[in-house]
């Protein structure tokens, strides 16, 4: 007998079920509605909803609520600073049984190899990878990347197994001028879904982008905006990670009219929020407790991302669809008990049940390349009166461009930790080049030392604050050493790191002491001043120049809104 003949007789009652899943709350995202009944599986797909008793094995949920896997319909997953076997332990226990990603991150350091490296881990983990091909590698001509995947590449990564589409088109300004490269991109996708990144974009210049058939968005920073987008034919992701909130902005535009148009996604999640608050689950969980009906919520993490992403049987509990189902004992809490994949049983409260797999990373560990250099390119001239400072917006990746009159000893400017006026420095490391961007920032309330990383989106060269030379120096050096990582340092030594040898961007080392390293880190950052809550994470995205307003990167200071270098 054929599994599609053995599953119709199932769903007849004619043989039994693998598994029932007996004496449960279903959560019907289809409409709306929690259902008592059982829940029959056969191999990875459920046979049938409702009066089904006979199965090789029947598991008595008790009257807890049954609802499908989380899908996280936007994340890049490499912000977790987790290989990938880790990210899987810290995300399916708590529900994530698929995430939609364009790898652009790995991608911008290390190409294809970098994407095959992640892709055939993750083929051997309980999570449905699927796969954005990767737009904008490089996000811009304004930085210098370690790749670049061009037409030809994109059209093989298209035709890969798992491709459902093309990732964020982040390039705004070159779909808006017509640039052939850019175009030439979406073209290739002959009708699969194209993602957006629109901050800021409104009036025509958003009817122009849309028209290109890009029509999802996941930067929408307020209410206005978001509106704007969805009646233009978008899909609004309402995304809430560990530095980009902006739900309590957003879900007012949540109703029983535009709710099929919603989703709720990470973006970007840091590892610690991982493990101590979860991943998309968090994101229901909170938007549960602004007072959105728990269905709803779930909706919006599930069916509407299958829908949107055409994710064919995935995000609901119905015949024929994948059994990734989750058991919450609470749901307004969103406690969740069990977690099963393609119907079997992977995660028990919070503890995941399933082996890891690690693949050779080959080339992937020699990533920082520096061209030598020493203080003195760190030295920042003084170009008038006043000069431009990137000025940090609280909650959000978005910075605003001030102009200030600025602390200068013999025509070198210098930080100025009474008005948190700090220098940021951009190293290129994948070519040796030798390019070093200069420039300010307002926002981070360091008073001692210095902070630095090889995670600076998009391009990932190493970025760094601090409150004088020889401190930043001393940090960029430690990252040069364990090629790739995060490290704090003060009074010209290393205080502490978090090696990311993995590309520059991910950690060799299990969840558990991945966290414990990050948190010390950030710890000691506010030891040293910081107010923010993720200063790595903030940092990180000040050298990402598709994110108004000011932007620094190896080529130097960037104004977004006129998309040039202005320094």
């Amino acid at each position: 007998m054929s599994k599609l003949a053995h599953l119709i007789s199932v769903a007849k009652g004619e043989l039994p079920a693998d598994l029932i899943l007996a004496n449960a709350g279903v959560v019907n995202v289809f409409t709306g509605e929690i259902e008592p009944g059982n829940v029959a599986i056969c191999g990875d797909r459920i046979a049938g909803v409702g009066d089904y008793h006979q199965a090789k094995q029947v598991l008595d949920l008790r009257g807890k609520y049954l609802a499908p896997g989380l899908i996280n319909g936007h994340t890049h997953l490499e912000s977790s600073t987790l290989d990938i076997g880790q990210y899987a332990r810290a995300v399916v226990p708590r529900g994530t049984l698929a995430v939609v990603t364009d790898l652009h991150e790995i991608a911008n350091v290390c190409g294809l190899e970098g994407m095959r490296y992640i892709l055939s881990c993750a083929r051997r983990l309980p999570l449905e990878l699927f796969l954005m091909a990767p737009s904008c590698v490089p996000a811009t001509h304004l930085e210098t990347s370690g790749a670049s995947l061009e037409p030809q590449a994109l059209r093989q990564v298209l035709r890969g197994r798992g491709c459902i589409g093309l990732g964020e088109v982040m390039n705004f300004p070159g779909v808006l001028s017509a640039n052939e490269s850019i175009l030439s991109k979406i073209d290739l996708t002959r009708g699969k879904v194209v993602d957006g990144h629109a901050p800021g974009v409104t009036g025509k210049d958003l009817t122009a982008y849309i028209a290109a058939g890009i029509y999802s968005d996941h930067e929408s920073v307020s209410l206005d905006e978001a509106r704007d987008k969805l009646r233009q034919g978008m899909y609004v992701m309402i995304r809430e990670g560990s530095s980009e909130k902006n739900l309590d902005a957003l879900l007012p535009l949540v109703t029983d009219k535009t709710y099929k148009r919603c989703l709720l996604v990470v973006d970007d999640r840091s590892c610690v929020d991982l493990l101590r608050d979860g991943d998309i689950d968090a994101v229901v969980r909170k938007t549960i407790h602004l007072r959105l009906d728990p269905v709803r919520a779930i909706q919006m993490a599930t069916i509407n991302a299958a829908e949107y992403f055409r994710l064919d049987r995935l995000g609901a509990i119905a015949p024929g669809y994948i059994a990734n189902l989750i058991v919450i004992g609470d749901l307004s809490s969103l406690q969740i008990d069990m977690v099963f994949y393609r119907g079997r049983l992977v995660a028990r409260q919070g503890t995941p049940l399933f082996p890891l797999y690690q693949s050779s990373v080959g080339r992937l560990t020699r990533t920082v390349n520096i061209k030598p250099f020493n203080i003195e390119a760190l030295k920042l001239l003084a170009s008038g009166e006043t000069e431009p400072i990137i000025e940090l917006v609280p909650g959000q990746i978005i910075t605003k461009k001030r102009m200030e009159r600025v602390k200068a000893s013999d025509g070198v400017i210098v930080s100025d930790t009474g008005r948190d006026i700090l220098k940021l420095v951009v190293v290129e490391r994948h070519k040796a080049t030798g390019n070093i961007g200069l420039g300010l920032v307002t926002g981070f309330s360091l008073k001692r030392g210095a902070l630095a990383s090889s995670i600076a989106h998009d391009s990932h060269n190493i970025i760094a604050i601090g409150t004088n030379d020889k401190d930043i120096f001393t940090a960029i050096k430690e990252i040069e050493r364990l090629q790739g990582g995060l490290v704090i340092a003060a009074e010209s030594k290393v205080l502490a790191s978090l090696a990311l040898p993995i590309a520059g961007l991910l950690s060799d080392e299990p969840l558990e002491t991945v966290v414990s390293k990050l948190e010390k880190l950030e710890q000691l950052a506010k030891d040293l001043g910081t107010t923010l809550k993720s200063p790595f994470t903030t940092l990180s995205f000040l050298a990402l120049p598709v994110i108004p307003e000011l932007r620094l990167t190896d080529l130097g200071l960037v104004d977004v809104n006129e998309f040039r270098l202005i320094r």
